[in-house]
């Protein structure tokens, strides 16, 4: 496995490549969830590429980008043990100029996610463009946890016409149901255990609909019922692309929820 933090090592690297690249684009602070996105792309791709890159430009100015969790020698070491054949790990510097042409996410960034923290996915689409741009891979991995990040850098990929497959990955989650996240480490104890409410309230919202309840609005209540003491940032509803629905649509729903634990947001969902 090779460490590269320079642009222009990766592009020396990446012309000499003539077979299928997997990519997995990270902040970082890997864990299982990410392992899987990894494993997935070494069984699809000759060569596999891993990022790490904790982003500056999809914080807020209210976010603590110091704060966030960096393992730098750890994730190497997990890099190691899943055979990645690279791993890039630029500086912010090596990534952003002083001015820029600059990418603006579609007007569904500004809603869920995007309304909490707008401009938040602007940031992402920009460094995941970059990625693109200079990995070019065949295949690029994300995890269906982040949809909404996922359905926007899916239909940046269209829209820019760029030769990129985008693969969705599965929720990978601890034994007790808590999807796995970076942020979980801020959880004391009652908030662990409390958090498990989110995935309880999703798998019972599956099972009302593999019943036949169709209604949106009686799914929800289901939901925030379960959840009721908690401190529920949203519940929603929403097609494939992001349209909010009424009437369940089998195939073609997601079922999304943010909670708060203190300062942690915690989000998870269920694709039908």
């Amino acid at each position: 496995m090779q460490v590269l933090k320079t642009i222009e090592e990766l592009q020396e690297i990446r012309k000499n490549i003539n077979s299928s690249v997997g990519f997995v684009p990270t902040m970082g602070a890997l864990h299982n969830g990410h392992i899987s996105l990894i494993k997935k792309a070494r069984e699809e791709n000759d060569i596999v590429i891993v990022s790490i890159f904790v982003n500056p430009t999809q914080f807020l100015p209210t976010e603590d980008l110091a704060a966030y969790p960096r393992k730098d020698e750890a994730d190497k070491r997990i890099c190691q043990m899943c055979k990645v054949d690279y791993v890039f790990m630029p500086e912010i510097s090596t990534m952003y100029g002083n001015e820029e042409v600059l990418v603006k996410a579609p007007n569904k960034s500004y809603i869920l996610e995007g309304k909490t923290r707008p401009g938040h996915f602007d940031g992402v689409l920009r460094v995941v463009l970059k990625l693109f741009n200079l990995v070019q891979p065949t295949n690029a991995y994300f995890g269906k946890k982040d949809a909404q990040q996922l359905s926007l850098i899916t239909q940046m990929v269209k829209d820019f016409f760029m030769p990129i497959n985008i693969v969705p990955c599965e929720i990978i989650r601890e034994d007790d149901g808590l999807a796995l996240s970076s942020r979980n480490v801020y959880l004391d104890s009652t908030q662990r255990h409390d958090a498990l409410l989110i995935s309880k309230s999703l798998y019972m919202a599956g099972s009302l609909i593999s019943k036949g309840e169709r209604d949106v609005q009686k799914v929800k209540n289901k939901i925030y019922e379960i959840m009721q003491t908690l401190e529920v940032e949203y519940v929603a509803i929403v097609d494939r692309e992001f349209n909010e629905l009424q009437i369940i649509e089998p195939k073609n729903t997601i079922i999304l929820v943010v909670a708060r634990f203190g300062t942690t947001r915690l989000l998870d969902n269920i694709w039908l």
